[in-house]
């Protein structure tokens, strides 16, 4: 089964990272509680492409908890077999990442452009704490044996709560360079947007 192949390779993939996660623990947890801190983690070139690597690693459990838990679960898929869900699932999000992406380069200035970098990839720490969070909970949850619902209902907080952390910390680094009316409308177009039509699909 396909599930089981994505697995196996996300826990080989962690076991070759897991030096490098274990000294770049402090830098995320300094980032999450200072602006500064995200600003030191980017100036490091090994310490922010070790942070993107784990990033795109734990791709791969946000996929696998989402499937296992349907917790993006639009009608058009709803007749796939299970394999293609998942790749569905994967298409979706990959779909999402590359939409942030070409809004990044498209509504990049001209001037300040570090931390309009920064900013932006500020999201790949806080996607980290999230997918450590969730499978902490899903890990927790699994030995009450709890009903999935349970674990939907969780997890869905869980994203909401560290998405607006995450959403604040942006706002404090945009704001660095841009007035309130710009800080918004950056957001807007970097965050709102792709998460809004992410939303509306798995409403359909």
């Amino acid at each position: 089964m396909l599930w089981n192949v994505f697995l196996v390779v996300f826990v080989l993939l962690m076991i070759l990272q897991l030096k490098r996660v274990l000294q770049l623990a402090p830098l995320l947890g300094d980032s999450l509680f200072r602006t500064r801190g995200s600003s030191t983690l980017e100036n490091s070139v090994r310490y922010g492409h070790d942070r993107n690597n784990l990033a795109l690693t734990l791709f791969i459990p946000a996929v696998l908890v989402t499937v296992r838990y349907q917790m993006y679960r639009p009608f058009f898929l709803k007749t796939l077999s299970p394999d293609w869900y998942l790749i569905a699932v994967a298409g979706a999000y990959s779909a999402f990442m590359l939409l942030r992406m070409i809004m990044f380069w498209w509504l990049k200035p001209r001037r300040r452009y570090d931390n309009y970098v920064l900013a932006h990839q500020a999201g790949h720490t806080y996607f980290i704490v999230l997918m450590v969070l969730m499978l902490a909970t899903v890990g927790l949850l699994t030995l009450f044996h709890c009903p999935d619902m349970v674990f939907r209902v969780v997890i869905y907080v869980e994203i909401g709560l560290v998405y607006l952390l995450f959403i604040f910390r942006k706002t404090q680094i945009l704001s660095l360079f841009c007035n309130p009316l710009r800080t918004f409308l950056y957001l807007c177009g970097l965050e709102f947007f792709p998460a809004a039509l992410l939303i509306v699909s798995a409403a359909l």
